[in-house]
């Protein structure tokens, strides 16, 4: 229950966590209901950091949400230029997080990333098409350990996001439902398979590291 109420928070949250506290006090000398407003500006930036447990099902005939949020599409589509995979086909699944999800990424199975791609870009609305193309974003392709098979995630940075952060390198061997990295404030994940049958649907609200997206 406290975990629940008192989650631990990702090391990125430690400097804002701590500038919010200090304006806190600051203004709470001069108002009380700016105190209060910054109150609860404290609380949602301790929130929106926040980093708790997540326990995978360990199995890599299925893969997992790689965010927190609301699945906005699910389309066959190219992969990115950005990996010269152009001329593939994928499924592809994105899923928006708004400013109140656990912001935290998690990679949707085990496996070895090959490459790691940074794209400096705009900060579009990320539930937007054309974000996928002209946000700031950072993609990293994930080599199954069971099947060979490769996943593309893709971090999109949104209208409020000014940075992505990545916790992995290449050639790093990464357990499903692992932390690879996060995005400060509102953003997009987007996850590029093949030959998996889909098992989430458009709208629905799912959970990184555990909720499952598709099967073998």
């Amino acid at each position: 229950m406290f975990n629940t109420i008192f989650p631990n928070i990702h090391k990125e949250g430690y400097k804002f966590l701590a500038i919010a506290i200090v304006a806190t006090f600051i203004i709470l000398l001069f108002s009380k209901f700016l105190g209060a407003i910054f109150i609860l500006i404290t609380v949602w930036i301790y929130y929106f950091f926040r980093d708790p447990e997540r326990y995978s099902i360990n199995d890599d005939a299925f893969l997992v949400s790689p965010a927190d949020g609301l699945i906005t599409n699910i389309s066959d589509q190219t992969g990115p230029v950005e990996l010269q995979l152009e001329n593939k086909t994928y499924t592809k699944v994105s899923i928006f997080m708004n400013v109140f999800n656990c912001h935290v990424n998690r990679t949707p199975l085990s496996g070895t990333v090959e490459e790691i791609n940074y794209k400096p870009g705009k900060f579009l609305n990320a539930s937007l098409d054309k974000a996928s193309e002209e946000n700031e974003r950072n993609y990293y392709k994930i080599k199954s350990s069971k099947s060979g098979e490769e996943i593309i995630i893709v971090q999109i940075a949104g209208l409020i996001a000014r940075r992505i952060v990545c916790e992995v390198e290449q050639g790093q061997t990464l357990k499903q439902g692992q932390r690879i990295g996060m995005i400060r404030f509102g953003s997009r994940v987007d996850v590029y398979f093949h030959n998996k049958k889909i098992l989430a649907k458009i709208g629905q609200n799912v959970t990184a590291g555990e909720s499952l997206i598709a099967s073998e």
